[in-house]
């Protein structure tokens, strides 16, 4: 798996506007991630944090898997938006799969902001021990 291949930042000057509130800068960040492999498996750990599942999109195409995610800061029913300095990062990752991993069976969980990717490795480049016979 290759960081190399990292999406392009989109314009963080793109202003978004909720229903019946003021505009909002749509800032785009690039969430930290931690990898790490064995023998069977790479797994993938990114901080999305204020990320729903409903708000998270990951896709795999032609070797590349890209994970993108909007935070939300919850409006009170009731209440309108008036000033905020929070911002709602729009955040976006892109990485290169090895021939080695198995797109197929990607498993991804979100937990407390946390996205967790399993990428098994394919069956045939897994190590495996040769018997010898004796003969």
């Amino acid at each position: 798996m290759s960081n190399t291949t990292e999406l392009v930042t989109k314009d963080d000057t793109a202003v978004s506007r909720r229903a019946g509130g003021p505009a909002r800068r749509r800032i785009t960040v690039t969430p930290p991630v931690d990898i790490f492999e064995d023998s069977q498996k790479v797994t993938l750990w990114a901080d999305l944090p204020g990320v729903t599942k409903d708000r998270l999109n990951i896709k795999v195409s032609d070797g590349n898997l890209s994970i993108e995610g909007e935070s939300v800061v919850p409006t009170p029913t009731g209440l309108r938006l008036q000033h905020a300095e929070v911002p709602q990062p729009h955040f976006a990752r892109a990485f290169s799969l090895g021939a080695d991993l198995d797109a197929s069976k990607i498993d991804a969980t979100l937990k407390d902001g946390v996205l967790k990717l399993t990428i098994p490795r394919r069956e045939e480049a897994q190590p495996r021990r040769i018997e010898v016979h004796a003969g």
